[in-house]
């Protein structure tokens, strides 16, 4: 073969560098401000530590020294002795909290007529579910209750407690749910308090024992329907007697229904004296749980004027006759007025939502977006 052809000697001081790694010698981000506040911060501390602990050991040194010197000059600590006075002496029984005292029942009951189940929306539905609700927690915690029925129960709304509100009103105490109309209601009503579960007179029922016995020998009581278009103003509750409340929430579109389902029953109508005690700026507007917390503030103390002024918000603008006395104002004006009433049943859903909740001690849930509306209307 030709020298030509043959390889070159290889060359053994020749060395192959390596491709340099461009990423390597890129320069790397600088550090937010966040980090350099971090890092300083985390430095300042570390440099601190020495520091922190020789003020430790001096602040330990001048608690022993506290200590001793209390223990030469008192005996024994305060703490000290107080253990071995514990050790020694039984501890004394704890104060028993106060019982609370137990509702009176009354021989009077409410029934909450609901046959407008089909004449009431969505919304309004739900805000009747809500007025129930709160109705039956404040009888159930009243200091004098009522017998508490709920008539006509059915359709949308019987469907809204079974599924949405999950059946809780089942264990509801104290109330009956009735697929019969009022007058049904209103005799199952006579029938109980006619039993020895019937009640008891008390409260502002509490007479004397003459009247007490007249009234005993007398227990067939009456049938009032609640209604703000009768012409016939309720002076009291008595024993032995049903009173209706429509249990309806329509923002006045049917105005005068209940007052015309009475008359054709031929039930005896009334409305609550709000005017008489009280000075309103428009047509007031009760929910249902208004007019029920109304009534059994009256069973307790036997006063319109100061039941009014408990259940009725202040905000609405209602104040007592008696306290207007120093005040120059127009009379009254008893026209109806539809602006105000959507404007305070508002503020009453806003109110009601987050007070609902409260029931959830009584066994009901889920009611944090019922707002009780507009029931049967009352004006002054």
């Amino acid at each position: 073969m030709s020298s030509s052809s043959a390889e070159p000697p290889l060359d053994e001081d020749v060395t192959t560098e390596a491709p340099l790694n461009t990423a390597q010698e890129q320069p790397e981000p600088p550090m937010s401000k966040n980090k350099l506040k971090k890092l300083r911060r985390d430095q300042k501390w570390e440099e601190g530590r020495e520091r922190r602990k020789e003020l430790r050991k001096v602040k330990a040194k001048e608690k022993k020294g506290r200590k001793r010197v209390a223990q030469n000059n008192h005996g024994p600590s305060d703490s000290t002795s107080e253990k071995r006075k514990a050790s020694v002496e039984p501890e004394a029984p704890a104060a028993k909290k106060p019982k609370t005292s137990k509702p009176v029942q009354l021989p009077v009951s409410f029934v909450i007529d609901c046959n407008f189940d089909d004449l009431m929306r969505d919304n309004e539905r739900t805000s009747l579910a809500s007025q129930l609700t709160r109705s039956y927690s404040e009888n159930h915690k009243a200091p004098f209750k009522s017998h508490l029925f709920v008539s006509s129960f059915g359709g949308l709304l019987k469907q809204r407690f079974d599924t949405v509100l999950a059946g809780h009103h089942h264990n509801w105490k104290g109330v009956k749910f009735l697929e019969g109309d009022f007058e049904a209601a209103a005799s199952d009503a006579a029938d109980l308090m006619k039993t020895d579960r019937g009640g008891r007179l008390a409260g502002a029922f509490q007479k004397t024992e003459d009247e007490q016995d007249a009234e005993a020998t007398s227990t067939s009581g009456e049938i009032v329907y609640l209604t703000s278009d009768s012409p016939e103003t309720l002076i009291e509750l008595k024993p032995y007697s049903t009173y209706i409340i429509g249990g309806i929430v329509d923002k006045n579109r049917h105005k005068g229904i209940c007052y015309k389902r009475a008359m054709d029953r031929g039930v005896r109508t009334a409305k609550l004296p709000i005017g008489d005690y009280m000075r309103m700026a428009s047509r007031f507007v009760l929910a249902t749980n208004h007019v029920v917390e109304i009534m059994l503030r009256w069973l307790e103390m036997g006063d319109w004027a100061k039941a009014f002024v408990e259940v009725i918000p202040q905000r609405k603008g209602g104040v007592l006759k008696d306290a207007m006395t120093s005040l120059d104002k127009a009379p009254e004006d008893t026209t109806h007025n539809e602006e105000a009433d959507c404007e305070a049943v508002e503020k009453d859903q806003e109110e009601n939502t987050i007070q609902g909740n409260d029931v959830d001690k009584l066994g009901v849930t889920e009611l944090a977006a019922e707002a009780p509306e507009q029931g049967e209307e009352h004006p002054p």
